[in-house]
């Protein structure tokens, strides 16, 4: 359970009943499945630097790191 503040007092916020509005919250990836595959792809290939990857894909190198490490 959250609480926040707003103009009106204090505000709670159940994410269970977010959730159950189909309400996932967080930031989209910025890395599509396919994206993330390609990725891969070019990482094992040893062809390009991971900097090249992130312009290619158009994400930043450490965006490319974070991927490749959680798959």
């Amino acid at each position: 359970m959250a609480y926040f503040f707003s103009r009106d007092g204090l505000l709670k916020v159940d994410h269970t009943q977010a959730r159950a509005r189909g309400r996932t919250g967080g930031r989209p990836a910025s890395l599509s499945p396919d994206k993330l595959h390609t990725a891969k792809r070019l990482y094992e290939q040893r062809d390009m630097t991971v900097t090249q990857i992130g312009e290619v894909l158009g994400v930043s190198r450490s965006t490319v790191y974070r991927a490749l490490n959680k798959s």
